[in-house]
């Protein structure tokens, strides 16, 4: 998040954590702990020459977005989500790499096993963030959770290479607010008795659930800070914003934040998508790019236990009109064939003829292991499947390239689309 600008300089060296020295983190047992800048973090560890350099993570063509970018290239303006012909614009010298979603997968297992072995309440938020409640580790490591916070980092940095800043605070949502004050390599302490003070100066974009257009609203009514939000009567409020909207923002301003952390969260969905070089109206095209994602998603089904019972297909169209449409089939599948079968149906009956600037497969309704199936030993999609675990190991041992559909072994390599980005960090 990265807004310690907008707090005066002596409250920003107040509340953070300067070697172990901290402010009093008593009753502060809500950590968040955020990977900084991690795609390109782990390119630099493994590419030792890339020290030093503007580095951006992302698609290199023209229509590719930047998936991360270290710090000296956002010195240049370059950012999440942004074009990466824009960012090649503003940092012409930066070195530009392909993302390698493998090995931050790789990386991240290994980043949240350090957390959980600490604490077992641990709510990855995605591959490179995550809250931990610590307060039942206190008594076993004999620690204050500051000092859990500073373990945390070190023991990153020594595992894994790359660096982590941490929020310490009563509250998950302070806790999140603090650690993008801190970045990077830093940790922010935010006491119980000073939540207010460390709150109210804020502008009101800092508080969770507010976007560009809440914050013009409430900057119409001449509502600036998370103080401004805090000094407002509710009904007030809530006739700006209406009822949920405005109770949700009145609470946060007054450093009010219940929510537990949730150690597990259930995948709900799996998928890919794809964003080409130049528009297609080849329906055949569509089709073999199609039976890559389905490839890609039912591998990864395979890979994590799942199956999945509904299939959806997303276009986009050269003018950025966007559909979506699936199909629920009667028992979860993890199977290729099947997958790729009810997308391309989809494709040709429910979507019409254009320009198609992007496609995406996601499976839906997941379920654990064989929960679901059916046994019937002679259906055809039996043999299938043994055919595509055997092809997933010759995957794991020589590589993705090892085995493909027959019909991609003459199409060009499509550049892998990694999950939509996040705002730096």
């Amino acid at each position: 998040m990265g807004r310690s600008a907008n707090l005066p300089r002596g409250l920003v060296d107040r509340f953070r954590a300067r070697g172990d020295v901290w402010p009093d983190d008593t009753g502060c047992s809500m950590l968040h702990v955020d990977m900084d800048a991690f795609y390109a973090s782990v390119e630099i560890r493994d590419n030792p020459e890339l020290a030093g350099k503007p580095v951006v993570v992302g698609g290199t063509a023209n229509r590719g977005v930047v998936s991360s970018a270290n710090y000296l290239a956002r010195e240049y303006g370059v950012r999440s989500a942004m074009p990466t012909s824009h960012a090649r614009r503003l940092a012409p010298h930066a070195v530009f790499v392909m993302p390698n979603f493998a090995r931050y997968q790789e990386v991240s297992r290994g980043v949240m096993a350090i957390f959980r072995d600490i604490t077992p309440l641990v709510e990855p938020l995605s591959l490179d963030e995550a809250f931990l409640d610590v307060s039942g580790a206190l008594r076993r490591l004999k620690a204050t959770p500051a000092q859990i916070g500073a373990l945390i980092r070190r023991q990153v940095e020594e595992a894994q290479g790359v660096t982590c800043s941490v929020g310490v605070a009563p509250t998950k949502f302070l806790a999140k607010l603090a650690s993008g004050m801190c970045k990077p390599d830093g940790m922010m302490v935010v006491p119980r008795s000073d939540v207010l003070e460390f709150l109210h100066p804020l502008p009101v974009s800092a508080l969770w659930g507010v976007g560009k257009r809440t914050a013009e609203q409430l900057d119409r009514v001449g509502l600036e800070t998370v103080a401004d939000v805090a000094a407002t009567p509710l009904p007030r409020l809530r006739r700006v914003l209406g009822v949920a909207l405005a109770e949700h923002l009145h609470a946060l301003a007054q450093g009010l934040d219940d929510r537990p952390v949730v150690p597990s969260t259930r995948e709900k969905s799996i998928g890919a998508e794809e964003t080409f070089e130049v528009d297609h109206y080849d329906r055949e095209v569509l089709r073999r790019e199609l039976l890559r994602l389905s490839e890609r998603s039912a591998a990864t089904l395979r890979q994590r236990g799942l199956r999945g019972r509904t299939v959806s297909i997303k276009v986009r169209f050269a003018d950025f009109t966007t559909i979506t449409r699936s199909k629920t089939l009667r028992v979860a599948t993890d199977v290729t064939r099947e997958v790729y079968q009810t997308a391309s149906t989809l494709l040709d009956e429910q979507v019409p003829p254009g320009a198609v600037r992007l496609i995406g497969v996601r499976i839906e309704q997941l379920v654990e292991g064989d929960d679901g199936e059916q046994l019937m030993f002679d259906a055809p999609e039996r043999g299938w499947r043994e055919a595509e675990q055997a092809a997933d190991q010759a995957r794991t041992r020589f590589g993705r390239a090892a085995v493909k559909p027959a019909s991609l072994l003459s199409s060009a390599p499509a550049q892998p689309n990694l999950p939509e980005p996040k705002p730096d960090r």
